[in-house]
């Protein structure tokens, strides 16, 4: 009886799974020039985007509004009850509106379009009946109606609110794209935790700078030199340079364990001969986060910081990263 139980219910939430699924994916048959008709509104608009909606909707909205903020677009979430007691105060002139109603005949986003008229605020409609108050009064409309709610009994938001998410999340994506919003602006925003650590510290601000402690050796030099350099210098690690000073290549702990095993007379090798030639680098002024995607990446635990003329300068190893709380 548990096992028919069980099944019924891993059945059903399937189902819910492909609902939803389709709901989102029938709207890209409704994106058209409206799409580009709110991204430019809102790219001119001199002021910020007051998203609003009832209920599951306003949850939706407060939703949308944080993913535009963090995202490079001004926005608010507004409570349409408490706006008929003086929140209304926050829409100016310069504002643009996205108002959320799947029924589009929510009274309390009805008692706001007199202000929004009156103030001629571009008014954008996320609803599910274009025929509605809402629909017929929108400026810019976007259709999020769905064939059914994944609920059973057909009354909980669901779907619905799915759809209407996802259009948000396109909407704020294809702005972000349309003002050129990058990794660097990303982080800007996010200045807590790990992710806005990395944008807070430059390379230069962590990797080792000490020129007496820098793990340099030439390329000439004997590989067995070069070991008892890197057991002294205790980085795990030496950078190899040219007659130029040029960084032409490294040996790390790992590499010394793969020449001894691979050679059988290792007093006679060359540091030009075992390195790994072109190693991964980075400059001094580029992000720690760069620093900590290149170090993801490749799998490595160092990165040699080189000028604009090749020449080591600095050293930045994961331990780095670690006691600045970044990585």
């Amino acid at each position: 009886m548990e096992t028919i139980q069980k099944n019924t219910m891993e059945d059903l939430a399937k189902e819910v799974f492909q609902i939803e699924a389709d709901s989102i994916l029938k709207l890209k048959e409704r994106i058209n020039k409206n799409l580009e008709n709110a991204l430019n509104v809102i790219i001119s608009s001199k002021g910020r985007v007051i998203v609003t909606g009832m209920g599951k909707s306003g949850l939706i909205a407060r939703k949308i509004a944080a993913t535009l903020s963090s995202t490079g677009t001004p926005a608010y979430f507004l409570h349409p009850a408490e706006s008929t007691h003086g929140d209304s105060g926050i829409i100016t002139r310069q504002d643009v509106v996205i108002a959320i109603s799947n029924s589009g005949e929510t009274v309390e986003l009805l008692n706001l379009l007199p202000l929004i008229k009156r103030f001629e605020v571009p008014l954008i409609v996320f609803s599910g009946n274009q025929a509605s108050t809402l629909g017929r009064l929108a400026d810019i409309y976007f259709d999020i109606s769905v064939e059914k709610e994944a609920c059973p009994l057909g009354k909980a938001p669901t779907a619905s609110t799915t759809a209407t998410l996802a259009m948000g999340d396109a909407l704020a994506v294809c702005l972000l794209k349309k003002r050129g919003f990058s990794l660097e602006d990303f982080l800007l925003y996010h200045p807590s935790g790990t992710l806005g650590k990395g944008i807070l510290y430059l390379v230069k601000d962590l990797m080792l700078k000490d020129t007496e402690r820098l793990p340099i050796v030439h390329e000439d030099d004997t590989f067995l030199e070069t070991v008892d350099f890197i057991t002294k210098k205790r980085l795990g690690l030496a950078l190899i340079v040219n007659s130029d000073n040029k960084l032409t290549g490294i040996i790390t702990d790992g590499d010394i364990r793969r020449i001894l095993l691979r050679y059988p007379d290792v007093s006679i090798l060359k540091n030009k001969t075992v390195m790994t030639q072109n190693p991964k680098t980075i400059q001094a002024d580029a992000m720690v986060s760069k620093a900590l995607a290149l170090m993801e990446k490749y799998s490595i635990l160092s990165l040699a910081v080189c000028n604009e003329n090749s020449e080591p300068i600095g050293l930045l190893h994961i331990h780095d990263l670690l006691r600045a709380g970044v990585a």
